[in-house]
């Protein structure tokens, strides 16, 4: 468990998150590339790129290719309050920092825990701009309640106003200006080097092993995108090519240039194909030859609220991977895609939960769906089962992280052929 508390502790945005996992693959001999430069792949070898310093896709080459792309793709965002612009909320007695919700977060699991800061900044440079990336790693802020003498509906149902009651407390009124001064001791520049920024609220509070269970900040993505890479890590080549996509912005629609609705897989997929020397045609019969696993964490039936479960479709903690299912496709299981991976997971000894969510409550979405507008293929929606999903701690099974990444290794060490429309062979 500590490797993956250690990911999630240096992931604390997407932007270190993407930074974090490029390091990894770098020590283990993986080339970065970018999207501005002509791409020179060799057959064996692999390969990572980033979009927007807050997506990542990494791939690996087979010596020999005769099939398609297995994929697994996760999120690295968070629910959490972005920093506006004009970050500084002075008056009063108080200074705080004007932010906005970023997602839909559980808010009261956010108040009276000391808070952190982390993201990007852009600076100014002689010839035009830069990122760089800064993370305070310590408590700075906190959101307080009102006391329950002031505020006597706080336990019965209160309704948090993002404007008024989630207002991070930063300092004293005496040290309005101190937030951009710490923010340009963090990044070595001058204050009035930081032309604008991307800045998050996160827990900083390390995640922790008890009993059967693990509860840590951000589970819900970086427990997938944790196993996804570590898979992709962990293989030989094989006939396919593995392709781990992390993607920015599920947490807000996806809508975005790094997110999985842009043309970011699409592109690396199609460069990929072009640098085997395949023609269009070829490279539209990999995607046919294709599997991707979108990996985002399914709600484990609650201890105390089990009525909120579907019957007939409840996961629990340390019960194995989750396929998800939607009639409206919110999921995008299917049943070609499910019985591709139950294959697959029978194959590797993991044991598969099945989780619909109650007819009469539309629950979640993922970004598979939501890259299928993009790259058309056999797509099927999984997770880790999990308690508290959005809270700002969260709890999961201590047996289902090594449960993904054996699923997600069998993925990746596998190849889909199409035979005809739903006719598949699996290698």
């Amino acid at each position: 468990m500590e490797t993956l508390f250690e990911f999630i502790s240096a992931s604390p945005s997407a932007y270190q998150a993407a930074a974090h996992a490029s390091a990894l693959l770098a020590d283990a001999g993986y080339t970065r590339l970018s999207e501005s430069d002509c791409w020179d792949l060799t057959p064996g070898k692999g390969y990572f790129v980033t979009r927007n310093g807050s997506s990542i896709i990494a791939f690996r080459l087979p010596v020999s290719p005769d099939t398609g792309f297995m994929i697994a793709a996760a999120h690295l965002d968070s629910p959490s309050f972005k920093i506006k612009e004009n970050a500084m909320l002075e008056g009063g007695e108080y200074v705080r920092l004007s932010t906005e919700k970023y997602g839909g977060m559980l808010c009261a699991s956010w108040m009276d825990r000391p808070l952190s800061v982390a993201g990007r900044l852009l600076l100014r440079t002689p010839t035009g701009v830069e990122t760089r990336l800064v993370d305070f790693q310590k408590p700075i802020a906190l959101i307080p309640n009102v006391a329950i003498h002031m505020n006597r509906q706080a336990n019965d149902g209160f309704a948090y106003n993002p404007a008024v009651d989630m207002l991070p407390l930063y300092a004293a009124k005496n040290k309005a200006g101190a937030f951009f001064d710490a923010l340009a001791a963090l990044a070595g520049c001058r204050r009035e080097d930081i032309l604008s920024h991307d800045l998050f609220l996160y827990n900083p509070q390390p995640g922790c092993e008890w009993g059967d269970f693990i509860s840590a900040p951000r589970l819900d993505d970086l427990q997938c995108a944790y196993a996804a890479l570590h898979a992709l890590l962990d293989i030989e080549p094989a006939a396919s090519v593995p392709v781990c996509a992390l993607f920015d912005n599920e947490e807000v629609g996806s809508q975005t240039k790094q997110g999985a609705a842009s043309t970011f897989l699409s592109d690396v997929l199609g460069r990929i194909a072009s640098s085997l020397g395949l023609t269009d045609e070829a490279g539209k019969r990999m995607i046919a030859s294709s599997l991707m696993v979108s990996c985002d964490n399914a709600h484990a039936i609650h201890p105390n609220h089990p009525e909120y479960a579907d019957k007939n479709h409840t996961v629990t903690l340390n019960g194995g991977v989750v396929i998800k299912y939607n009639a409206n496709q919110r999921y995008t299981s299917d049943a070609v895609s499910a019985a591709l991976f139950r294959l697959l997971c029978e194959k590797a000894g993991v044991p598969v939960q099945l989780y619909a969510n109650r007819a009469d409550m539309p629950g979640g979405s993922t970004l598979g769906n939501i890259a299928n507008t993009q790259v058309s293929l056999n797509t099927v929606d999984i997770g880790i089962a999990q308690l508290a999903m959005h809270s700002s701690y969260e709890t999961a099974g201590k047996a289902d992280t090594a449960h993904m990444t054996t699923a997600l290794r069998a993925l990746f060490s596998s190849s889909v052929t199409a035979k005809a429309d739903g006719v598949y062979d699996l290698l």
